[in-house]
This record gives structure tokens, sequence and C-alpha cells, in this order.
């Protein structure tokens, strides 16, 4: 099967960083990012998942945070420069990144929002994100994701 190049994999192409693109079985019931591990035999300290807030101060950002923890709004808040940080809809978020649901990735949004990274990706030498489609993950270092998203590390996540 030939990989689809999506706008995530063409931008780490463009400034040269070493990636792998994985691609497994969709399974439309279960978009969880515990689901992407078990299809793809990846550990979860692997899987980050890239959600859509929206900060009262500075508009949208994008928060990456490993698959099964929480996002803690209240840090993304104060790390973004924001008072209230709050999810955006599921039915905005097409329309603000050009992503759906269990494909959006932190590369390639309709715009550049700023992007908030967990800090426990830095204890792993390599993460997974959405390549910008379901069923596709893009497998880099953490450090050269921070740099393709001008990203920033931030203590974001808390257990759900």
């Amino acid at each position: 099967m030939k990989q689809k190049k999506t706008n995530a994999a063409r931008i780490l192409d463009k400034l040269s960083i070493k990636y792998e693109m994985k691609e497994y079985e969709v399974d439309e019931s279960d978009l969880s990012a515990i689901h992407v591990a078990e299809s793809t035999g990846m550990p979860m300290e692997m899987i980050y998942k890239t959600l859509v807030a929206r900060g009262d101060k500075t508009g949208i950002v994008m928060a990456v945070i490993q698959g099964d923890l929480e996002l803690d709004l209240k840090a993304l808040a104060a790390v973004s420069g924001n008072k209230r940080v709050e999810m955006v809809h599921l039915k905005e978020v097409f329309a603000l990144t050009g992503y759906i649901r269990g494909g959006c990735s932190p590369l390639g949004a309709k715009k550049a929002y700023p992007v908030y990274i967990d800090d426990r990706a830095k204890l792993q030498e390599k993460i997974a994100v959405s390549a910008g489609l379901r069923g596709a993950q893009l497998i880099l270092a953490p450090d050269d994701l921070i740099k393709a998203t001008n990203g920033v590390f931030a203590a974001i996540a808390r257990e759900a």
C-alpha cells in the first residue's frame, strides 16, 4: 500500500526532519489514543494526541499530550498567557484546523497556531502524533516536533 503524503509529512520533509510514518487500521467507533497504541503496537507513552483549545486572550492554541492523559486547562492557560482556556467544540475543529477528529496534527493546520507539548514527551526518544488523517501516525523526536511547530514544552497534562 502506497503511503499518502500528508501536509504534516511535507512540512517535516521541507525542514529535513527525520520521521517515520506508521499506518494502522482505523476503527470509526474507537478513535482513542489507546486504540492507536494497540493497533500500532507502540507503547502508550509514545502516543500523543493533539487537542484544540481557545484562550480568552490569545485565541486558538494546540496542546499535544500523551494519549491516556487529560489536558490541564489551568496549566495550559498559564503557559499560553491566558486567564482561561476551554476546549474548542468538536464541530469547530475542522473549520479551524482543516483536520477531523482522530486525525488532528500539530503540524500543517490551516493557520500556524501556538503549540504546547507536554513535558513528558521529553522523556521519550520518539513520540507519535497524527499525520493529519485517521490511520497514520508520524513518529519523530520530541525536539524535532518542537522545531517543526515552533512549540513549547510545558507541564500541561495530568492523570485522567
